[in-house]
């Protein structure tokens, strides 16, 4: 007889890893076009690969898996390596860039609410905030470490994304689509949704004109 116990762990985990790597590559990518030398390359994407999901066990009161777990941080600091050599063969290729953020943003938003509904079931928000802490913590740094305004504010239709994936998860999960089944389907929606935001410049409206 198969432990699904087991089964789901693995998955969340592998996928856990995959996000990393995939946040990791865009801390990367930022590093090199800001002209950060290796190290800062490797700094950059480690710390956009674990700094949500970091804050996040910290917010809840749990140890950080990137702290007990070597795997988070070597993921992290090998996609800095490998962008470091591919670069100047990718350079050319923002849209990879995007398309890795939309894929970290989807993995990560849906780790953080499994974490939570892990800890305390059917809770929305606590699912909301772990996941959307998970989702826009790494990115949020990153682009702080580099001097720029976070995308997640000024791309409207990202944390947004997240949100309604998340939801989505929830909404599975309460009505009890199993965890395999909640946990793809908010990836997909996330990302999904975040690929199109990007492909037909989607934006939430925008306050006019600026104070003085």
């Amino acid at each position: 007889m198969v432990d699904f116990s087991i089964t789901s762990d693995v998955f969340i985990y592998v996928l856990d890893l995959f996000g990393t790597m995939a946040f990791a590559v865009t801390g990367a990518f930022k590093a090199i076009e800001n002209k950060s030398d290796i190290v800062g390359i490797l700094l950059l994407a480690t710390l956009t690969g674990v700094a949500g999901g970091t804050i996040r066990d910290v917010v809840f009161g749990q140890f950080p898996n990137s702290i007990s777990d070597p795997a988070y941080v070597a993921i992290a600091v090998m996609s800095g390596i490998t962008i470091f050599f591919l670069y100047s063969h990718l350079k050319k290729h923002w849209n990879l860039f995007l398309k890795f953020d939309a894929i970290g943003l989807g993995v990560f938003a849906i780790i953080g609410a499994t974490f939570a509904y892990d800890l305390v079931r059917l809770n929305f928000l606590a699912i909301v905030l772990a996941g959307m802490l998970t989702a826009v913590g790494g990115g949020i740094l990153r682009d702080v470490s580099i001097n720029q305004i976070p995308m997640v504010f000024v791309k409207e239709f990202y944390a947004s994304a997240s949100f309604i994936g998340i939801v989505a998860f929830y909404l599975i999960l309460y009505f009890e689509g199993g965890l395999y089944f909640a946990t793809i389907s908010g990836i997909v929606m996330t990302t999904g949704l975040r690929l199109v935001a990007i492909k037909y410049n989607w934006n939430l409206p925008r306050a006019k004109g600026t104070m003085s």
